[in-house]
């Protein structure tokens, strides 16, 4: 028995978190809950100790997970610079442990100083999930886990009885095949295969960005191939490092992190509709990944890749409804995901996370 419930207010009141556990308990059909997410957004920062034992006494429960971000949504709704507050309640069969257990996926929820990477990247913990930043995508939020706050900005948690299948989503469009890195000096590409960095990337540029008076650096990066470039593209192996600049002097362009020569790279433009195709081949293939049809589901989706990004809808929300409609889903927007990776976890920006999940104890 899985229920979510979202609702916005005109002012930061702890009731509303109570509000949203009590409908989230009754379209679970049930009066306790053994377990709760909540998700609020940064309007509770200074409210949110009330906020959480307010939600913990409507569900009669002390297992209350989540943190403050940007924004918050279900699978009925999506709220965004406004007081809000969204709740999953788990009644029975999977739900929220008490204890973490590495040899699962791990929730993870974290102040942007908290997700240092030395837990990030611990091997043994595969991580998903969300950095609790402020309204701007900056500055930390709040982050509570057993019902109390986290003084040290961070959450885990388990979902215990339950298969999953978790996958990112980039959504980018890939502009080139993988080529080779040549010429680099600290952070400055100057030449990728057989033309200079920015002739290469200008080549590769739609006729309407390469004819503007400035290149769209924001909607921009370098894609580093990880491991073999055959179907890199394709399994989502590379790393998007965003583009701080050109020169038009010596063709190079300035990356925000090293990239070793050799390395095999790829330009890659952010863009609504392959972000949104994106996220409906992630859902189908997580669906397919689990022995039946899923019974709920958790989203996290970048602050920069939500309804701003797609003109006043979130088209990847809609993706996974469309996809499997009814099915209860909590999620928030933040400025930075925490995505699986082969070494535990990695930071991820303007992606979504998406994590389904089959009850096995109901």
């Amino acid at each position: 028995m899985i229920g979510s419930a979202i609702a916005s207010a005109d002012q930061a009141d702890a009731e509303l978190a109570a509000d949203v556990v009590r409908a989230a308990l009754a379209r679970a059909g049930s009066d306790i809950a053994s377990s709760i997410l909540l998700f609020l957004t940064t309007d509770f920062v200074h409210h949110a100790h009330a906020a959480v034992t307010a939600a913990a006494r409507a569900g009669h429960c002390l297992q209350v997970v989540g943190c403050t971000a940007p924004g918050v949504f279900t699978e009925a709704d999506w709220v965004l610079d406004r007081p809000a507050a969204a709740a999953m309640v788990f009644a029975g069969g999977a739900g929220l442990a008490a204890h973490t257990d590495v040899a699962q996926p791990l929730l993870s929820l974290a102040t942007p100083a908290a997700a240092v990477p030395d837990w990030l990247g611990a091997a043994a913990a595969r991580r998903y999930g969300l950095l609790s930043t402020g309204a701007a995508a900056q500055g930390a939020g709040r982050v509570w886990c057993h019902g109390k706050l986290d003084v040290a900005g961070r959450c885990e948690a388990t979902v215990a009885g339950a298969q999953e299948a978790i996958g990112v989503s980039h959504g980018i469009l890939a502009l080139t095949p993988p080529r080779t890195v040549g010429a680099i000096e600290g952070y400055e590409l100057r030449t990728l295969g057989r033309h200079d960095a920015l002739t290469s990337l200008m080549h590769a540029l739609p006729p309407d960005l390469r004819a503007g008076e400035k290149l769209p650096l924001h909607l921009l990066a370098a894609a580093v191939i990880e491991g073999d470039p055959h179907g890199a593209i394709e399994a989502g192996r590379f790393v998007l490092v965003p583009l701080l600049g050109v020169s038009h002097t010596d063709r190079s362009i300035a990356l925000a992190a090293r990239v070793e020569r050799g390395a095999q790279l790829f330009w890659a433009l952010r863009q609504p509709d392959a972000a949104e195709a994106d996220l409906h081949r992630l859902a189908e293939r997580l669906g397919a990944a689990l022995d039946g049809p899923p019974d709920f589901a958790l989203l996290f989706s970048c602050l920069g890749r939500g309804p701003y990004f797609f003109g006043g809808a979130d088209r990847d929300l809609a993706a996974v409804t469309t996809r499997f409609p009814g099915l209860p889903l909590i999620g928030a927007y933040g400025g930075g995901q925490i995505a699986p990776h082969a070494g535990g976890a990695r930071l991820v920006h303007n992606a979504a996370v998406l994590a389904l999940f089959r009850d096995v104890q109901s």
